[in-house]
């Protein structure tokens, strides 16, 4: 499966995706008021673990992670690390399925099932992702205007009703650094600034590779600050205690918008959009287990999409109740699983790639 895509592409691709899922939730709770301290904290540390993966393909730009890890690893290790690659790309798939179906039925469709919501989903998905990497990434490319134009209207509409309360973020750091830092790691570290992870798949497709590093790290940068913004606006809006009991935060935010009983019911804007992220990043997350699985094992990329999508569907059942599945993704996958893929195994490519190369040289 030999595709290839531009830089903006990929950047308006890594734009989406970050935004995905993140705006469904109200990150940095625990720091309350200072949430936006937790979330500059875990974007500085999700730019240092982007930079490691940037070194990581400029290592060998012609090979993805999957390549790299068989490469670097040997065939044994190497294919039992891909394979575990595979499988948490596809658990992450998962739950933005199980997300967006909960999303639906909470909004949307409250009297159509959710199994029912969840198989048209995984569907449409399926039926994207067995095109490849560049129909999903120019997808992406049309989606990027319209979520930027959505949320842009939302917090313009927010600022215009009054609703808005700056002096809720003060005193700042009253508690401390530490509720800040305790929330930003590993939490928010690793959902989302780590889960650029995925793009070492992605990287090698690009064709001219001269302003990949600089476009991909502007890019993160720029939407790690609008992500602070828009999860801000939880606390400006609700304060501290409301937003974090709340189970939709922003989407609570979104109904309070009422400008002279004539522009209101912006709720169905926000569920559209988020709709559109989800799907995107359960789109490259299924990309992810399907190229990995096709590589692994020399098979049609086709036929593993089939696949994936029946294993995606039932491991978002995993969770009998959506409060069960919040608390599974935060205390245990993000907390005890995430870190593994997204920093350790990494930082061991790292130095095993040092290594061999140093290696090498004193071979010369």
């Amino acid at each position: 499966m030999k595709q290839s895509i531009r830089v903006t592409d990929l950047v308006c691709f890594l734009a989406v995706f970050e935004v995905g899922s993140t705006t469904l939730f109200f990150l940095g709770a625990e720091a309350k008021r200072d949430a936006w301290i937790a979330m500059g904290i875990a974007a500085l540390i999700g730019l240092l673990l982007l930079a490691m993966y940037l070194l990581i393909y400029r290592s060998n730009p012609g090979l993805d992670l999957y390549g790299l890890c068989r490469k670097y690893f040997g065939k044994i290790i190497g294919s039992a690390v891909n394979l575990s690659f595979a499988g948490y790309f596809a658990y992450e798939a998962s739950r933005n399925l199980r997300d967006l179906g909960e999303l639906t039925l909470l909004t949307l469709l409250d009297r159509t099932p959710l199994m029912f919501i969840m198989l048209t989903a995984i569907i449409v998905v399926a039926n994207t992702v067995r095109y490849g990497p560049k129909v999903v990434i120019w997808m992406c490319a049309g989606f990027l205007p319209i979520i930027i134009l959505s949320y842009f209207t939302i917090y313009t509409l927010l600022v215009s009703s009054g609703l808005i309360q700056f002096e809720l973020m003060l005193p700042i750091l009253e508690e401390g650094f530490r509720p800040a830092w305790t929330a930003a790691v590993p939490e928010i570290v690793s959902f989302p600034f780590g889960q650029t992870l995925l793009f070492l798949l992605f990287f090698p497709l690009v064709k001219k590779k001269e302003k990949l590093s600089r476009s991909v790290i502007i890019t993160y940068v720029i939407t790690a600050i609008c992500l602070i913004m828009i999860n801000q606006i939880n606390i400006l809006v609700l304060g501290p205690t409301q937003a974090a009991n709340s189970t939709l935060p922003l989407l609570q935010v979104v109904q309070l918008i009422d400008i002279a009983e004539a522009f209101e019911r912006f709720d169905v804007l926000f569920v559209i959009v988020l709709v559109l992220g989800l799907g995107t990043k359960m789109a490259a997350f299924f990309m992810g287990a399907a190229m990995g699985l096709h590589k692994i094992t020399g098979l049609s990329y086709k036929m593993w999409t089939v696949v994936v999508a029946v294993v995606i569907f039932a491991l978002a059942f995993i969770s009998p109740n959506y409060p069960h599945h919040i608390w599974l993704g935060i205390k245990v996958v993000v907390t005890y699983v995430t870190p593994i893929f997204q920093i350790a195994l990494p930082l061991i490519l790292v130095l095993v790639i040092w290594i061999r190369s140093m290696w090498t040289k004193q071979r010369q």
